[in-house]
């Protein structure tokens, strides 16, 4: 076996020697910007992480909660509007509602009372039956024709023969009555006779007088509501 002591007599072998003479590496300034570079890096990095945690976890869940906010305010900030605009114009609407109800209820004063045809049509029989007792006007006859359904409402009808008349007044003013009654009638029909022309006077005839009454579109959207 060969002795290779000897290599430990050569300077550059001895111990420490060779890092001893690499030492001045550190004094260089190139190597001490290398190492502030390194740790300037590593803040640096932890300086980004730090300001994306910020936005994320900080300020990015503000800007949401602000613009929600926001919103929430103008949808108040409407609704308010429209009340006080409600408010400014509550006088003006009530007036209308009002005239509207008192519209309603004149409309319904004059229908016929009675919730089917032939209760309506018995009511329009006895107003024709006492004006023509004020006129005098003698009805010989009285016959129920079928109902019409009209829209909201329900037309009844009547139709009445009555005997020879001696006065036109009397007859103008029967009919006057009828159309001008309280109760929203009407003459439909009007069939009149003259008995003998020298004595036109005398008038013998027939005439269709209806009137309205609610319909039953009315009374089932009622029991809707």
């Amino acid at each position: 076996m060969k002795d290779w002591s000897f290599l430990k007599k050569w300077p550059f072998m001895k111990e420490g020697s060779f890092l001893k003479k690499w030492s001045f590496l550190k004094k260089w300034p190139f190597w001490e910007r290398l190492r502030f570079s390194q740790k300037k890096a590593f803040w640096g990095l932890i300086g980004v992480v730090l300001i994306i945690l910020i936005y994320t976890f900080g300020i990015l869940p503000l800007t949401e909660a602000k613009k929600k906010a926001e919103e929430e305010i103008l949808l108040k900030k409407r609704a308010l509007s429209r009340y006080e605009e409600y408010l400014g114009n509550r006088k003006t609407v009530e007036e209308e509602l009002d005239r509207i109800l008192k519209q309603y209820e004149g409309i319904q004063k004059r229908l016929l009372p009675g919730e089917t045809p032939q209760l309506g049509a018995a009511s329009l029989q006895e107003i024709v039956k006492r004006l023509s007792e004020k006129n005098g006007v003698s009805i010989r006859s009285f016959r129920i024709l079928e109902p019409k359904e009209i829209n909201s409402y329900r037309k009844v009808s009547i139709q009445i023969d009555f005997n020879p008349n001696n006065s036109m007044l009397n007859l103008g003013q029967f009919v006057y009555d009828i159309e001008q009654q309280e109760k929203d009638l009407m003459i439909s029909e009007m069939d009149l006779l003259v008995l003998n022309i020298r004595m036109p006077n005398q008038i013998q005839g027939s005439l269709v007088i209806s009137g309205l009454m609610k319909g039953t579109k009315t009374k089932e959207k009622g029991r809707e509501g």
